[in-house]
C-alpha cells in the first residue's frame, strides 16, 4: 500500500458527522476528515512500520493522516530534527498526545526532549514535554525511579502556567509518575503538597486534582498490592 492508497482509505473511512464532536472538545477540523482513532489503529496494523510513508502522511497536513503517521513511523529512524519539526506543527492536543505517546516516547531523544520542551513558550510544544513525562512513566518499564524523579522539580517549576493545555499536561505527568510504584507515589504526594502552597490558581488546581487521585482508594489499593 502506497501513500496515495492510504489517503484514499482514509477518505473512505471519513465520518463528517464526527467533526462537530471534535470541535466540541477543542480539536480544529479545518483539515480533518473525521476518522476515529480505533479505525486509524486498524489501518496502521495493515500498513506496518514505514518511516518514509510516515513523513509523506505528515506532509499532507491532514489531521488524521498525521495521527496515522505517529502510528506507522519507526521510532528508531526518528531524528531530533524530525521531532522538532513535527512538534512545531502541533495544532491540537490530540495530535500532540498521540505523537508523544505512540512514537516520540520510544525514541532515544525522549527524556531530553521532555526536559527541553517543558520550558518552551509554544503551548503545544510545552504540553508535549509533560506528555512525554507521563508516557515515559507508563511505557518505559526499565526506567529507574531516580530518572523519573528528576521530572518533579520541573513539574513544580511549571505549575504556574495557567494555559489549559499546559496545566492539564503538568497534572497528567505528576499523576502518572505517582502511580508507577509506592515510592514514587509517596514522593508525588509530597510534591503535590508543595505545589498546593504556591499562590497560583493553576498550581492549586494541579495539586488538588493530583492529590485526589494519588491518595485515592483505587490507586492506593493497587500500589499496596504491588508492594506486597
Amino acid at each position: 500500500m502506497n501513500t496515495d492508497e492510504v489517503m484514499a482509505r482514509l477518505r473512505s473511512l471519513a465520518q463528517p458527522g464526527d467533526l462537530e464532536g471534535m470541535e466540541r472538545v477543542g480539536i480544529p477540523t479545518e483539515h480533518a476528515l473525521g476518522v476515529s482513532i480505533p479505525a486509524l489503529r486498524r489501518l496502521a496494523k495493515e500498513i506496518g512500520r514505514d518511516h518514509v510513508m510516515a513523513g509523506e502522511l505528515w506532509a499532507t497536513g491532514i489531521h488524521e493522516a498525521r495521527l496515522l503517521a505517529t502510528l506507522v513511523d519507526d521510532p528508531g529512524q526518528v531524528t531530533d530534527g524530525q521531532m522538532e519539526a513535527w512538534a512545531h506543527d502541533f495544532d491540537a492536543w490530540d495530535l500532540c498526545d498521540q505523537c508523544c505517546s505512540n512514537l516520540f516516547d520510544r525514541t532515544p531523544y525522549a527524556y531530553r526532549k521532555a526536559v527541553e520542551w517543558s520550558s518552551r513558550e509554544e503551548e503545544f510544544v510545552k504540553r508535549a514535554g509533560f506528555v512525554l513525562m507521563a508516557a515515559l512513566s507508563v511505557h518505559d518499564k526499565k526506567a529507574e525511579d531516580r530518572v523519573l524523579r528528576k521530572f518533579f522539580p520541573i513539574i513544580t517549576r511549571e505549575a504556574l502556567d495557567d494555559r489549559p493545555y499546559v496545566r492539564k499536561a503538568v497534572n497528567w505527568a505528576l499523576r502518572q509518575i505517582g502511580k508507577r510504584n509506592p515510592a514514587l507515589n509517596r514522593e508525588a504526594i509530597r510534591v503535590a503538597g508543595e505545589i498546593q502552597t504556591i499562590e497560583s490558581r493553576a498550581a492549586r488546581w494541579i495539586a488538588s486534582d493530583a492529590l485526589r487521585e494519588l491518595t485515592g482508594e483505587k490507586v492506593q489499593r493497587r500500589l499496596t498490592k504491588r508492594e506486597g
